[in-house]
């Protein structure tokens, strides 16, 4: 969507603090960003860790088309980053790089100090990399339970006979599953819908399942395509407090992509801006409100 200067402004005014709006800004403690032996930014309590992913020199090219080109980015171990650019930039082209269904026409892609060069989506969900959708991926008819469970494929530890004769190792399987499921959608608070239909659930709700689903891969990395489009300013904030949450209990990186800037400036650690394919600015929240380039790409030269 075309975005005003006035909008972005205000909105980078309100996810400072410093105006007043719908709703009210974030107030929480910005964390101190170190740089290790390289170029990148991380967190300070991550200095001294493998980040989670690393990418070099990352491309892909459609025919002629160099779709994303260039592109160097980091992720330490517990960061909660952002992915940012307008309309076409190339954002959920890089999340398909992440996850494989793309394979790279050049770069490395490193994922916790592991080179995922022929790994397959399989695999690297294994790995640990889970994500969601710009537009709801849910199987609609199933319960919440059971769309959750689907996510624990990841861990089944009971073999083919077990399930199809029913033998002890599989209820004790079941019994697991179905615990774990519970667990994680007490974290958003929706044990109570577990039998209901997935598709019967608010928007917003949905979106909290698409998560819980994620999470159940037991992922080192989640990737949230766009998780507050469709919500509004209530919603968004209770997305922000639990992409937080989510962070601190599992002890996990998390890098969206997002067009709200009030969440990107509220919660991300580290930011990195993309238009065209190409990387045009990466720092902390206060140096990316302030670089001109990213001013430009949102809004156009001005004269």
């Amino acid at each position: 969507m075309p975005r005003t200067e006035g909008t972005y402004k205000a909105q980078s005014e309100r996810a400072a603090g410093t105006t007043t709006g719908q709703r009210p800004a974030a107030k929480r403690q910005r964390t101190k960003m170190v740089a290790p032996p390289n170029d990148y930014l991380v967190p300070e309590r991550d200095a001294l860790l493998t980040p989670v992913l690393e990418c070099r020199h990352l491309g892909i090219d459609f025919g002629g088309l160099h779709a994303v080109e260039d592109l160097n980015l980091m992720v330490g171990k517990t960061e909660i980053a952002g992915l940012i650019g307008p309309n076409g930039a190339g954002k959920t082209t890089v999340f398909n790089l992440l996850t494989k269904v793309y394979q790279p026409t050049r770069g490395t892609i490193l994922l916790d100090g592991q080179d995922t060069a022929g790994m397959d989506t399989a695999r690297v969900s294994r790995e640990g990399i889970a994500r969601t959708f710009q537009n709801i991926r849910l199987f609609d008819s199933l319960s919440v339970e059971d769309n959750v469970k689907i996510g624990l494929h990841n861990q089944v530890s009971c073999g083919m006979w077990s399930g199809i004769f029913r033998m002890p190792r599989y209820w004790l399987s079941e019994k697991e599953f179905h615990d774990k499921a519970l667990e994680l959608l007490d974290v958003f608070h929706m044990a109570d819908n577990a039998t209901d239909i997935a598709g019967s659930l608010p928007y917003g709700a949905q979106r909290r399942l698409e998560i819980v689903r994620a999470l159940a891969t037991n992922p080192k990395l989640l990737l949230l395509d766009e998780p507050a489009a469709g919500m509004n300013p209530v919603e968004t904030e209770e997305l922000m407090d639990n992409i937080v949450r989510v962070r601190d209990r599992f002890q996990i990186a998390v890098l969206l992509i997002e067009h709200d800037m009030d969440l990107v400036m509220g919660i991300c650690e580290g930011i990195v801006v993309l238009n065209f394919g190409r990387l045009i600015a990466k720092g902390t929240p206060e140096e990316i409100q302030a670089n001109p380039q990213v001013v430009e790409a949102y809004l156009g030269k001005q004269d």
